[in-house]
């Protein structure tokens, strides 16, 4: 017990010799569509990812960490504002799609972050921040007029260079810049690293939005290779191009945290790294078996926790004990009232009173601490890989899904099977209808779109897909 004393006191004194003396640099890295079981330090049979599994190790994993959506570009808008996306109306991805023959009409939502929303960027860089944005962005269309990260408070950002197809760079861009790799991911790596020694001497915020393993399914032959040599048909992950792509991942998060090794300064910096949804196991056009989220039920685009359950780990020598796990159910739209609490920034008060979300400290400093709150989702559209429009609440260990289609309502009790295979709506339904009661409030209180009867339903063409451009 004493011990225990004497370490809380320790990373009491720390935080607060941090907030008088330095202030932490930040570092965010956020994977594209990596499900909760991709990495192999929470249950991954196959991939590899030592660096991540070390940040883990040295830090706290997050058991029951969500993002925002189950798609990204709604989760990312939840990053920079703190906010849910259904109050920032931003409720698909970028550009979207539409199903102009379904039997819902999706409603009208905004396509980009407005600016009159406050980033988290904009927040650490009035507190004194350099701030860098490095790789996808997602949240506006810069070649439309649109100035991208460095409209929402990044002072630098860079994004794969033009010759890029898919993962791979051109080879006269690759020797125009004289480059060692013609992989995108080593590219945006390296200008990570350029940025990190450029701020190295103030606090800084880096925004590291990786793009892998996103579709198109590309990794590096060597990698790919390696990965083919050891594919276990027992296994429940087993596809190696995937696999070598989430080795690029660890990879890059490992040249990354060794930088801040070599410069002195990883005592000074809290990291984070996340997903912006879960892992793609549904046919996606002309492509099927990416990765599987298993025992999670399906993936990227469906109403489901392997829609929207990610991986989460948080690392700060000194401040969050080593080790360490956390079951509190935590949300991407934390992550800003997180940043401003360990910065000492006081944020914009118009916007800090719309946040959603709720700090991390205090389970940095006392891992079992728990947040009492409900989390919500509403997705009011359709994914070509997903389960059509609806809303979710989990409250506790119970999470309620609301299908708009036809008002089906199901609910899970997560403890006991996390799987979602057991719908017990019609037999617990007390907890059922509060939670749809909770669901309604709370819906209301953002002013939530919702989808209409669609006057054009046609049920031999309901599945035609338009892409918004």
């Amino acid at each position: 017990m004493r011990t225990h004393l004497i370490v809380f006191l320790l990373a009491l004194v720390a935080t607060q010799a941090f907030s008088i003396d330095r202030k932490p640099n930040i570092v965010l890295l956020l994977a594209d569509d990596l499900g909760w079981t991709g990495l192999r330090s929470f249950g991954s049979d196959y991939y590899e990812t030592p660096h991540l599994d070390n940040l883990a190790s040295k830090g706290m994993s997050f058991t029951n960490a969500y993002a925002a959506c189950t798609v990204c570009s709604p989760t990312r808008a939840s990053i920079m504002t703190g906010m849910y996306p259904a109050k920032l109306r931003l409720t698909d991805f970028i550009a979207g799609q539409n199903r102009p023959y379904a039997k819902m009409k999706t409603p009208e939502w905004t396509k980009g972050l407005d600016k009159r929303h406050i980033t988290v960027a904009e927040a650490l860089k009035e507190n004194g921040y350099k701030t860098i944005h490095i790789g996808k962005w997602h949240l506006d269309f810069p070649e439309k007029g649109n100035q991208g990260p460095t409209a929402h408070g990044f002072d630098v950002s860079h994004d794969k260079p033009q010759g890029t197809r898919g993962y791979f760079i051109s080879d006269s861009t690759v020797n125009s810049l004289g480059l060692q790799s013609n992989y995108s991911t080593d590219y945006l790596t390296s200008k990570a690293i350029e940025e990190i020694q450029k701020a190295k001497d103030d606090p800084f915020f880096l925004y590291f939005a990786y793009n892998v393993p996103h579709t198109p399914i590309q990794g590096k032959e060597d990698f790919i290779k390696y990965f083919i040599e050891k594919v276990d048909t027992y296994a429940i992950h087993k596809n190696p191009t995937y696999a070598a792509m989430v080795k690029s991942l660890d990879t890059s998060v490992g040249r990354v945290i060794e930088l801040l090794e070599i410069e002195g300064i990883l005592e000074d910096t809290l990291i984070v790294f996340t997903s912006d949804n879960g892992g793609l196991t549904q046919r996606y056009g002309n492509h099927d078996n990416f990765t599987e989220n298993i025992p999670l039920r399906r993936g990227k685009g469906s109403a489901y926790e392997g829609g929207v359950r990610v991986p989460a780990i948080a690392s700060w020598p000194g401040f969050i004990p080593e080790g360490v796990k956390s079951d509190t159910p935590i949300m991407t739209i934390d992550y800003f009232p997180t940043f401003l609490e360990v910065s000492g920034a006081e944020g914009v008060s118009s916007h800090n009173e719309y946040l959603d979300g709720r700090s991390l400290v205090p389970i940095f400093t006392k891992p079992t601490q728990t947040i009492r709150r409900n989390l919500f989702w509403h997705y009011p559209h359709y994914h070509a890989g997903g389960d059509g429009p609806y809303s979710a609440i989990r409250s506790g260990n119970w999470r309620l899904i609301e299908f708009h289609e036809t008002g089906r309502l199901e609910l899970y009790n997560l403890n006991k099977d996390i799987s979602e295979t057991h719908d017990s709506s019609k037999i617990n339904l007390k907890t059922r209808d509060q939670l749809r009661h909770r669901l309604n409030n709370w819906r209301a209180s953002v002013a939530a779109q919702m989808p209409v009867p669609n006057p054009n339903y046609d049920p031999a063409r309901e599945t035609e897909v338009v892409r918004n451009r």
